[in-house]
């Protein structure tokens, strides 16, 4: 596993707690400044900013994951219900995708939401050392 594999894993590690997002930046600063070298930030920063999408549907699947998963769990809870109560295990189909379609959308946007707080984290990580207090 590379670094970037690595602090992406960190990062998620950081979304589990319930804090503001500074605290998770100061949280994961002082992980980064210990275990990567500067090079290496540089080099995750970069492949970063080249594979962090920036269209409108994965920035809100950024910000929202669970509203926009929503839907398909409504959807999965549907086809259960109608598949229960009329014998149709066709309807079990519905199930099946809007769970997948569902479990699929949250986990895209925890792992955007891991890449962004890495980056802002490295992004602080550069303004600090170019302007140290």
């Amino acid at each position: 596993m590379g670094q970037y594999e690595r602090l992406i894993l960190m990062a998620e590690d950081e979304l589990t707690q319930y804090s503001t997002d500074a605290r998770k930046i100061e949280k994961l600063r002082q992980k980064i400044g210990l275990s990567v070298s500067a090079a290496e930030q540089k080099q995750v920063k970069e492949s970063l900013l080249a594979n962090l999408p920036s269209s409108g549907i994965s920035k809100l699947v950024e910000t929202q994951r669970q509203t926009v998963a929503l839907p398909f769990w409504g959807i999965a809870g549907l086809g259960l219900l109608l598949g229960i109560s009329f014998s149709q295990p066709l309807d079990f189909i519905a199930t099946v995708v809007g769970t997948a379609a569902a479990y699929n959308l949250q986990r895209w946007g925890w792992n955007l939401q891991a890449k962004r707080l890495v980056l802002q984290t490295l992004e602080d990580i550069e303004a600090r050392v170019r302007q140290p207090n």
